[in-house]
């Protein structure tokens, strides 16, 4: 019998080929021909589970069970705030709304290309978490510290902030302090998976330090044009410490465990979704992934709370206010009525009166905003202005030193970095701020003084 035969008598498509080796197996043994085939083939169709342990057709009966069991939804709809949005980012978002369990979903206007969910994705699941969807550096976050000094001193006492930054600061794949740092989220208990427990030395001699690409540690004017009750400053301008990064190699250690768990286990015909491929929350796998994602999220902003402990002790400064934020994690939340799983990647979370940091770029101010819990945006926004193009074509487009000069003639101070991060890679971030007033409104603006980044142009997605 032929595909087209078989498609007739009712054979789902994913199922064709094990219905052919069945066939071919029942026929070389003498078992079945003709009819009596033709018969066993619909018997198997009606009654699947009677045939599981069949010699012949076991495969096929448990294929159909399969076939059954996952029924391909149709996609949830999803809403698009911004205009600067490639094509490529759109069609992850549609075929990330395919996800079975999908409740609802959106896209931020920094939104670009990037594994399985695009950057700048917000995705509800039912029951369910994708560990793509929360991506590979879990816990990717923001923070922002109000010190103690006059803005004044940025000028004045140049180097001072300098030799903070230079020393209180490490950056790059592998990247690791002489000597660990001391924080209570080591005493947690990084035995609840076979993964964060092998990692946890490697952890531990990580805390303080950044990454590679987009992750920055940068001083800067924070100005707040009225009292703000938010953050307990009066209207004026102070010196900021500001942070990006993430968990590390800890985090992209579980996201590679666990995605790679949830591809072994995805049904065949859902193979395109495979970096969209979920854990259900009521496996073992799922409960183990959810356990380790929060432990790194704990550990993420561990590793801020260490790196601004140390600069600010170099600097000789007190941190009097401060804002920080994952945006690249899962949360458990109720919208339209149900309990759902948010996964926000390279999206910050925009509840009602909940406060958050969107950085723009090294020359380009960073806002601190309240979020309006927009109910359409699943009350997230963007993490930040988003690429307008790939850091391969940076490095050939942009000559860094002739950039760094630049910059430095506008009063920014560029320590170290790579002409893969240089201004005209992002998308600008005024535009992004217009393009989601519905979602966010600004409370205090950052704008970068002196910076600091990794200078090797490692790759790196968030």
């Amino acid at each position: 019998m032929n595909s087209r035969q078989l498609k007739k008598l009712g054979v789902p498509d994913d199922c064709i080929g094990s219905a052919v080796s069945g066939i071919h197996s029942a026929v070389q043994s003498g078992a079945y021909r003709g009819k009596l085939l033709k018969q066993r083939l619909q018997e198997v169709l009606e009654n699947p589970e009677n045939f599981t342990t069949d010699e012949h057709f076991g495969a096929f009966a448990q294929d159909v069970i399969e076939d059954r069991q996952f029924v391909r939804p149709e996609p949830v709809e999803y809403r698009t705030w911004g205009s600067e949005i490639d094509g490529a980012a759109h069609a992850q978002m549609r075929q990330a709304c395919q996800v079975p369990g999908a409740t609802g979903a959106a896209l931020m206007p920094d939104a670009h290309v990037g594994y399985g969910l695009p950057i700048g994705g917000v995705l509800a699941v039912e029951g369910a978490v994708v560990p793509y969807a929360v991506g590979v550096d879990i816990a990717c976050r923001m923070k922002l510290s109000v010190l103690d000094l006059p803005a004044d001193t940025l000028d004045h006492r140049f180097n001072l902030y300098k030799e903070a930054l230079e020393g209180g600061t490490r950056f790059g794949v592998g990247s690791e302090h002489e000597k660990p740092q001391d924080h209570a989220v080591m005493d947690e208990d990084w035995s609840i998976t076979r993964i964060t427990r092998e990692k946890k030395d490697i952890a531990w001699k990580q805390l303080g330090t950044s990454g590679s690409g987009n992750h920055f540690v940068e001083f800067g004017v924070l100005t707040l044009s009225e009292k703000s009750e938010d953050l307990g400053l009066e209207a004026g301008q102070y010196v900021a410490l500001m942070s990006h990064s993430g968990s590390r190699g800890a985090g992209a250690a579980v996201c590679s465990t666990y995605s790679g768990i949830a591809r072994g286990q995805l049904p065949r015909k859902f193979a395109d979704l495979a970096y969209l491929a979920w854990l259900s929350l009521d496996t073992e796998a799922g409960q183990e992934y959810w356990a380790a994602m929060n432990l790194m999220g704990d550990y993420a902003a561990a590793n801020h709370d260490v790196i601004h402990r140390l600069v600010s002790k170099l600097l000789g400064a007190k941190i009097i206010a401060g804002v920080e934020n994952h945006h690249n994690f899962a949360w458990r939340e109720t919208h339209g009525g149900k309990e759902v799983i948010v996964h926000r990647k390279g999206a910050t979370p925009a509840g009602r009166g909940v406060l958050g940091v969107i950085p723009g770029s090294m020359a380009s101010p960073a806002y601190v905003v309240r979020g309006k819990g927009n109910d359409d945006s699943l009350h997230s926004a963007s993490h930040g202005a988003g690429r307008r193009m790939s850091r391969n074509q940076a490095r050939e487009k942009y000559n860094w030193r002739a950039v760094k000069n630049d910059l430095e003639k506008k009063g920014v101070h560029v320590l170290s970095a790579g002409a893969d991060e240089v201004p005209g890679v992002y998308k600008n971030i005024d535009d992004v701020m217009r393009d989601q007033a519905d979602l966010v409104e600004t409370i205090a603006r950052f704008d970068p003084r002196l910076v600091k980044m990794c200078d090797d142009g490692s790759q790196a997605e968030d």
